[in-house]
């Protein structure tokens, strides 16, 4: 029984769509807030149990006679340690063969600001005793392409990373990685550093967006403050816009890039590029 939690999600979503490919239906939990969410999924024959981070009780009772549980990291800011501190408590409960999480890109060096939660999260997992996979997630493509409309209408792609590269690489492709480990047979206990095959600058992903819609769209590099002051006046609560324009500094320096290529390895097969990633996006 594998237990996918956070499955409405988009990242939930895809790795239950992947699992389906491998697994049967009945051996699949989606474990949701809201079940009413989740129709879709239990259409096509998905357990669908209610299972809210906040709430333990809820948490074993969907979590009963897990044998894989992936751990899809809380979206709450400030609220994610105890939450997911919840989920690993309720696997340790459920004797589950293996706890995956999904964690942050290098989180036990990383200098962004959101990675302290993961590593705190990380901790947890391995002090409780159960067989565990980390999946260092990188940078979601979808975190750019996703505002391209917005470039373009405002003819300019904005953003704080200056000339640092980005091993982004798509949720797609994240979870095929979740999957792949979820539907191997027996435990696989070890780290994986997850991010694209190849990275790309701001400057590189304005100019590919250039090429396909036939406009120009420079790239402007924003001062750490001034970025989050524009996220913040295009309506992001405040917390969410310092952590992505701290994430943006940080990956000005590098923090963001890796040459692994360990995505590619543990799915068989390349990750998104650049020019098709803009092209699903435009």
């Amino acid at each position: 029984m594998i237990i996918v939690t956070g499955a409405t999600g988009q990242l939930g979503r895809l790795v239950i769509a992947r699992l389906l490919q491998t697994v049967p239906a009945a051996q699949i939990v989606a474990a949701v807030r809201d079940v009413a969410r989740a129709a879709d999924l239990a259409a096509q024959g998905v357990q669908v149990r209610r299972a809210d981070y906040a709430d333990p009780a809820s948490l074993d009772a969907a979590f009963q006679g897990a044998s894989k549980v992936l751990l899809i990291s809380s979206n709450e800011l400030g609220q994610r340690g105890a939450q997911h501190r919840n989920v690993i408590d309720a696997a340790v409960r459920a004797r589950a063969g293996l706890l995956a999480y999904t964690s942050v890109l290098h989180a036990d060096t990383s200098p962004l600001a959101l990675a302290a939660e993961h590593r705190d999260t990380e901790a947890a997992v391995r002090a409780s005793g159960l067989p565990y996979t980390l999946l260092r997630n990188g940078w979601y493509v979808e975190n750019y392409t996703g505002n391209l409309g917005g470039a373009l209408a405002h003819g300019a792609l904005a953003g704080g990373a200056g000339e640092g590269r980005i091993a982004a690489a798509a949720r797609a492709d994240y979870a095929d990685a979740a999957a792949a480990v979820l539907s191997s047979a027996g435990p696989v206990e070890q780290v994986y550093e997850l991010a694209g095959d190849r990275a790309f600058t701001l400057g590189e992903l304005a100019a590919e967006v250039s090429r396909q819609s036939g406009k120009v769209l420079p790239f402007h590099n924003l001062p750490q403050q001034a970025y989050r002051d524009m996220l913040v006046q295009l309506g992001l609560p405040v917390p969410l816009a310092g952590l992505i324009a701290d994430s943006d500094a940080h990956a000005a320096k590098g923090a963001l890039d890796d040459g692994s290529c360990t995505l590619g390895k543990l799915i068989g097969r390349p990750t998104i590029s650049l020019a098709d990633a803009v092209k699903a996006a435009l």
